[in-house]
């Protein structure tokens, strides 16, 4: 596998990878139906349906920066296969066992073969909601990542060989097939019957947001973002603006009519694609902020735990209280007045970040220190935006 020549690591990308965690969270929240008020509940989802989508953008795109930027000389595709496994699995085992026992006792039923599917990280595959919603629905994305995890050793040859001068232009290509898929979406798949309360198909949402073909693109262009700031190319830029941007669209997005396959991923594909390397080029240069503080880096070490977590305790936390439909027409829990159903999202975001915190140290972080350190040194070359004496920080990935 071809070598990068990082010598620093990304304390605030870890920071980050907490805050997409948490709007995986809220999107998952705002679904429950814990607030009675309708006005409320419809705001709510109307304010962070989309934020889920944006942090899975967010984490697609960071799993090909970091990659590319901690790749090894002495790494082998083997190798980095049985260490990328031994990353998502375990947590996935675990949470997989507890989805199942959970279904068992609330005498939900077990869906065959989209069971099976979910267990084996394949069920991203099938433009069936059913094989989404199965289990630990979340695992949905570990799918998407299994075929990043696969393509990289390959991947990485072929964005390497690209020249330094047309690193910019490559990423701005990707971006426009990124942007591109809702389009094709819109042309080329059936807009109907349409899903949930929405005017689009699923198979039409497939395609842009859960299709692990069409997500690979992010995670492209997060290798071509990491090769830009390794070979000195990154414009500058600070974090602020483009989170500012990030933050404008997603407002925008709220506020104008417009068809809902672009939320998924073509509207903040361009602000993404700006902040995560300005993270890492702030991170490189030694900056300190309170993305790269102590507490933000360890929620973020937690962020995979807690991802894997939060649902089954949003959804089963809130059955426990009762068995009500959300609005989806899903079994769930009553719906309470405002401040009742902010108490329950607050108690299970701890209880969501203790477990997590519980599933990291007990099972993901043994199985990483015992079976998952990668062969060798780092390269020790300076990245060019780099100054000299900067220290080493805590890993992003």
């Amino acid at each position: 596998m071809a070598p990068s020549n990082a010598t620093s690591r990304l304390p605030s990308l870890t920071g980050m990878r907490f805050l997409a965690a948490l709007m995986v969270f809220s999107v998952h929240g705002a679904a429950a139906g814990v607030f009675r008020d309708i006005d409320v509940a419809a705001g709510y989802y109307r304010w962070f349906g989309n934020a889920g989508a944006v942090g899975v953008s967010f984490f697609f795109m960071l799993s090909g920066f970091v990659l590319t930027w901690s790749v090894r000389p002495a790494d082998t595709v083997r190798g980095f296969w049985r260490r990328r496994l031994l990353k998502i699995f375990p947590n996935h085992l675990v949470t997989f066992a507890a989805a199942l026992v959970l279904l068992a006792v609330t005498s939900s039923a077990i869906a065959f073969p989209e069971t099976l599917a979910n267990l084996f990280l394949v069920h991203a595959w099938v433009p069936d909601s059913g094989y989404v919603e199965t289990a630990n629905t979340v695992s949905w994305s570990l799918s998407v990542e299994l075929l990043f995890y696969l393509s990289f050793p390959l991947l990485i040859k072929g964005v390497s060989r690209i020249a330094p001068s047309a690193l910019w232009y490559a990423a701005a290509g990707t971006v426009a097939l990124i942007m591109l898929l809702p389009v094709i979406a819109q042309l080329l798949l059936p807009d109907t019957p349409g899903f949930m309360f929405m005017k689009v198909s699923w198979t039409q949402i497939w395609f842009v947001y859960v299709f692990p073909l069409a997500r690979l693109l992010e995670f492209v262009l997060g290798m071509l973002l990491a090769r830009i700031v390794l070979a000195g190319r990154w414009i500058g830029l600070g974090v602020v603006p483009p989170a500012l941007l990030t933050l404008v669209v997603y407002v925008g997005a709220v506020r104008i009519e417009h068809n809902p396959l672009y939320n998924y991923v073509a509207l903040t594909v361009i602000p993404l694609a700006l902040l995560i390397p300005a993270a890492a080029a702030s991170d490189v240069k030694g900056r300190a902020s309170w993305l790269n503080s102590r507490p933000m880096v360890w929620l973020g070490d937690i962020s995979f735990a807690f991802y894997c977590v939060h649902y089954l305790i949003l959804i089963y936390g809130h059955r426990l209280f009762g068995s009500d439909p959300n609005i989806f027409g899903k079994p769930s829990g009553p719906a309470w007045n405002t401040p009742g159903g902010l108490l329950f999202l607050a108690a299970a975001l701890v209880v969501s970040v203790l477990v997590a915190w519980a599933l990291y140290a007990l099972v993901e972080r043994p199985v990483m220190r015992r079976w998952g350190r990668p062969p060798g040194p780092r390269r020790t070359e300076q990245i060019p935006v780099r100054p000299e004496g900067t220290a080493e920080t805590t890993a992003a990935h």
